[in-house]
């Protein structure tokens, strides 16, 4: 067994995370072969995310209770099975029927997310949170160029098979290297201003969305998952609509960007998140994380401008650049949620920021796909801009930090 407690999840998430971003440069192009228009190419993103809305939740509880490694494994089956239907899809509605797949079975992150909640002393989970940034930034870093890479000479799905290839050695990952029981970490001193809980959890279901609400309404918790929530939906009109928008507003050698280039892209993005997550802990020691979250929700928002605006590969370049600092706000946030909440509502509370990602990732595809649809590009950059600028009220309303 390794020393460190996180080198194994984080094996696994890289390699769950590389599977993932293969997929972030083809879908479009790849749905657009098999007919789609914009606004199904924003549903087809979306109904996976409906679908994990659904099964995150429970599967959070679900892991709480039979253990993490059973509950993984059971996700990264599904998404191993999405990956081979999509790759042998002949038609939309098979496409889409591999999403919905996957999204039954997506609770990757969240059980990964619960993991390092069990092997980390409240004090250092910030930093380590920053493991899935940085299996994150690695997996921009490679899997969009392996996918330009490996659609342009081989096929779009050949780089979906890949992607299933990478899914199956993330399923004997978690088998061979991930402890049953994990480690616990030693005992510590409650942190100032983090609460005490007593009880035995609520267990919820699915569809119990006001058991859920109970967490918007205690004001050490409420402005964290407002800041989560429009983090999230601004990042997911980005992403929803990223390929699309590339391919109607840049060139590269006389043709519209395509997989090869949005894949670039987005490697660079890959490369910037790498440094902003790798050095997280180091950059916490000078500023405060009230201080990292204003820079985020700003270098979002602003970066986001400046894209819409983009009509050259510099501008482009730039806008990446500064939305590269939004980095900085899920490990932050994802951290402060779970100091402030008890030990054992660790795996609703992460489950319940899947949640809030779910409702992003519905909502954002689909509003970029209409915007986009309609050739209205300069509001898809805007609108994420604004809801992004929202994070900076929610977080002057947060008294706590």
């Amino acid at each position: 067994m390794s020393r460190s407690p996180l080198l194994p999840i984080f094996l696994i998430v890289l390699v769950d995370v590389l599977g993932l971003t293969m997929m972030m440069p083809l879908l479009p192009f790849y749905a657009q072969h098999l007919g789609a228009t914009p606004i199904q190419v924003g549903l087809l993103i979306s109904v996976y995310a409906f679908f994990q809305l659904l099964a995150g939740p429970p599967l959070g509880n679900l892991s709480d209770r039979y253990g993490r490694k059973p509950v993984l494994l059971f996700s990264q089956i599904g998404t191993f099975l999405g990956f081979l239907l999509l790759g042998f899809a002949n038609s939309l509605w098979m496409a889409f029927a591999s999403r919905i797949v996957d999204g039954i079975t997506a609770g990757n992150l969240t059980v990964a997310q619960a993991y390092i909640a069990d092997v980390t002393k409240p004090s250092e989970r910030t930093k380590s949170f920053a493991v899935i940034g940085i299996a994150f930034g690695i997996g921009f870093l490679i899997g969009p160029a392996a996918t330009g890479v490996i659609a342009q000479r081989y096929g779009e799905q050949t780089a979906v098979f890949t992607a299933a290839g990478l899914s199956l050695t993330s399923i004997f990952a978690t088998l061979l290297l991930l402890p049953s029981n994990p480690p616990k970490p030693g005992p510590e001193e409650p942190l100032a201003g983090t609460p005490l809980f007593a009880g035995t959890p609520k267990k919820l279901s699915v569809f119990d969305w006001g058991g859920y609400l109970q967490y918007f309404k205690r004001p050490q918790l409420a402005p964290l998952f407002w800041q989560f929530l429009v983090f999230s939906i601004s990042f997911a009109i980005f992403t929803g609509g990223f390929g699309l928008f590339s391919e109607r507003r840049f060139t590269w050698e006389g043709k519209p960007f395509g997989t090869r280039e949005v894949g670039l892209v987005l490697t660079y993005a890959g490369i910037l998140g790498i440094f902003i997550q790798g050095g997280i802990g180091k950059i916490m020691k000078l500023l405060s994380e009230k201080t990292l979250l204003v820079i985020g929700f700003m270098g979002e928002a602003v970066g986001f401008a400046i894209l819409a605006m983009s009509t050259t590969i510099t501008m482009l370049g730039v806008a990446c650049t500064v939305v590269a600092l939004s980095g900085l706000l899920r490990p932050i946030i994802s951290s402060m949620i779970s100091k402030r909440a008890a030990p054992q509502e660790q795996g609703v509370v992460i489950g319940l920021t899947q949640s809030l990602t779910s409702i992003s990732q519905i909502i954002g595809p689909i509003t970029a796909g209409v915007l986009i649809q309609n050739n209205m590009l300069y509001s898809w950059g805007f609108l994420a801009a604004a809801i992004a600028s929202a994070g900076l009220a929610f977080l002057a309303w947060d008294e706590t930090s």
